[in-house]
């Protein structure tokens, strides 16, 4: 995990460091989500839940995992 020091600007921004951006392919315009999680700000990219579709396929399930009562 690479770390890097930025500061908050007065307008309360910061700069993502351009070795980051790149190695999360993080662009321009592209929305973020943000949230606090012990103690610490995280950066996620937004998702559509189409761009995670197929995102399980081929993983293995164990049957004792799965929910057969409920089904919608």
């Amino acid at each position: 995990m690479e770390r890097q020091k930025v500061k908050v600007s007065p307008k309360f921004q910061v700069v993502i460091p351009k070795s980051l951006r790149e190695e999360l392919k993080i662009e321009a315009g592209q929305e973020l989500l943000i949230y606090s999680a012990d103690g610490a700000l995280r950066l996620v990219p937004h998702r559509l839940v189409k761009e995670l579709r197929g995102i399980a396929k081929g993983m293995r399930w164990k049957e004792e995992l799965r929910d057969h009562a409920e089904r919608f």
